[in-house]
């Protein structure tokens, strides 16, 4: 019983996409001159996502080829310079030649005017609570016949977004097991809530983490802990965001052979996000997190995911992905570190 509640908690939490659509009675015109009615479901990494009566699935469309956009859906702007608008989308007229402009309309006696090339994402809100997530799927599978080795892996991240905070939860599992080897298993959640704080592209997030890992004789490991961050570049090519703070964590230890062991530790929070988009076809992330234990100088945590993302087609990727643990000072007889590699195939829903 316990199992089916935690298996029903996390399909809840990592597939809770939108069961409904709205009418397609937006505009956009590209610069070519075409004119298209559709449904504008966002912006990000300098793609606008649109869907038509006619097409199956989602398009991908390149936001700096756009001249007009009018929608009546409200959306959440963010700028590169951090600041955060809502309201329904516009397109004033312009002379040629002249930067397009697109309105965010809140308050019709007060619109919004922003160079398209400065708006960086737009997400679409909503009255139901399931409509405002987004996120993705991965999947990969690979057998060897050679030695009975079979590997899988499984994620899923999911983004509930509103004006200036956010949350995310990411979760990754990865299985191992050939013959005559004991299977290796690492399963991990992270979740965090950022809000944007009022001078521009800073903010403060609280995080929290569980991890499971048989190679590194890791039980269950939670943490929690916050800080103050700061995006240091934020465009439609590159997001750079780093983030200070502190965190409390706790390990339980077992060992063949040996009793369970706990370990509680508070540290400093060093953590950093490299994201790089090409419109469309790739993008890639990296994470990494440092943790100098303050309760036990000279130990020191660092664990890293990076992933490199090629769309295939539709809301279909591949993908490669690295994650990495390390711990300078495991206790006796357990290593220090656990890392590797996996790749599949990724689908993303929601707001794309």
């Amino acid at each position: 019983m316990k199992n089916r509640a935690i298996f029903l908690i996390l399909f809840i939490l990592f597939f809770s996409a939108p069961l409904f659509a709205r009418d397609k009675t937006d505009l956009l015109v590209m610069k070519n001159g075409d004119h298209m009615t559709c449904e504008v479901k966002g912006l990000n990494s300098g793609v606008l996502y649109v869907s038509f009566d006619y097409i199956d699935g989602t398009t991908s469309v390149d936001w700096s080829k756009v001249a007009h956009i009018e929608s009546t859906q409200s959306f959440i702007v963010k700028t590169e310079d951090g600041t955060v608008y809502t309201g329904v989308l516009r397109t004033p007229e312009t002379t040629a030649g002249r930067p397009v402009k697109i309105q965010v309309v809140e308050n019709e006696a007060h619109p919004v005017e922003i160079d398209r090339s400065q708006i960086i994402t737009m997400t679409g809100t909503s009255d139901k609570f399931w409509e405002r997530f987004n996120g993705q799927v991965n999947f990969g599978v690979t057998y060897s016949k050679g030695n009975q080795s079979t590997q899988l892996s499984f994620g899923s991240q999911t983004a509930y977004v509103r004006e200036r905070w956010n949350a995310a939860a990411n979760f990754d599992s990865n299985l191992a097991s050939s013959t005559g080897a004991n299977a290796s298993t690492r399963n991990s959640l992270s979740l965090t809530v950022t809000r944007l704080l009022r001078p521009n592209n800073w903010f403060y997030a609280g995080v929290g983490d569980l991890l499971q890992s048989s190679e590194q004789g890791i039980s269950h490991q939670s943490g929690l802990g916050g800080g103050v961050g700061k995006y240091l570049t934020n465009t439609n090519r590159t997001s750079i965001s780093v983030l200070g703070g502190a965190v409390w964590q706790n390990t339980t230890y077992n060992q063949p052979g040996v009793s369970s062991s706990t370990q509680d530790i508070v540290g400093a929070l060093l953590y950093a996000d490299v994201k790089v988009f090409r419109f469309s076809k790739t993008n890639f992330d990296v994470t990494g997190a440092l943790i100098p234990a303050l309760s036990e100088p000279g130990r020191i945590y660092f664990n890293t995911n990076a992933s490199y993302y090629v769309k295939l087609f539709g809301n279909l990727k591949w993908n490669t992905s690295f994650y990495g643990n390390w711990d300078s000072r495991p206790p006796a007889g357990l290593p220090g570190s656990d890392y590797g590699t996996t790749s599949g195939l990724s689908w993303t829903y929601g707001l794309k």
